[in-house]
């Protein structure tokens, strides 16, 4: 049986990221940044740019998110971190209308990706990476965690439309659904400060 073990994403673990972005999927592309721009930002960025600026907010700390290892390789990815610095969500009607916290709380925190390379996928990462998201959030001082993943009540979805990670998940580590964003997608937040 593999073993699954999580870590922070620091600078040292820059090679570590990597490799788990790019196993499939937009990771390679998206490098995370995403939800860090507005839309229009995010256009007008390459690949190359992208990378540096996750490179940057890395270094920069602290880390904003989580590597998932399957015996000692790097095997998938979780971003987790407070609300106001993931600028797109604020810029999204659709979240900006379903929740009822202030997007310049620092207190709430939201998960905005997942990523498992394709070798890794059904093993179960996703739930020990948000297992881990909410207990670094949780010893981070977070009053509230956020996310706005895909209900697929239990149809087969492709890969790259999974990266918000799925309502199952979520509720299975005790988040609880707020309110809807669109068919399928709901909002889940899990308090904390309880």
């Amino acid at each position: 049986m593999a073993t699954i073990t999580t870590e922070l994403a620091t600078t040292a673990r820059w090679n570590d990221v990597q490799h788990a972005l790019t196993g499939g999927g937009d990771g390679a592309s998206c490098q995370c940044i995403w939800p860090m721009l507005r839309n229009k930002d995010w256009n007008q960025t390459t690949t190359p740019e992208r990378t540096e600026m996750f490179r940057a907010e890395i270094d920069a700390g602290p880390p904003p998110g989580i590597i998932a290892y399957v015996d000692g390789e790097a095997a998938g990815w979780i971003r987790v971190g407070p609300r106001p610095p993931q600028a797109r969500l604020a810029h999204t009607r659709a979240i900006a209308a379903a929740t009822s916290e202030p997007f310049d709380d620092e207190s709430v925190w939201a998960i905005t990706c997942f990523v498992v390379r394709r070798e890794h996928r059904g093993s179960g990462l996703n739930r020990e990476l948000l297992r881990a998201a909410v207990a670094f959030a949780r010893d981070s001082g977070a009053r509230l965690i956020e996310g706005y993943p895909v209900d697929t009540r239990g149809e087969k979805q492709h890969s790259n439309e999974l990266f918000h990670g799925t309502l199952s998940t979520f509720t299975a580590q005790g988040f609880s659904e707020r309110a809807e964003l669109k068919p399928g997608r709901p909002l889940v937040a899990l308090d904390l400060s309880a």
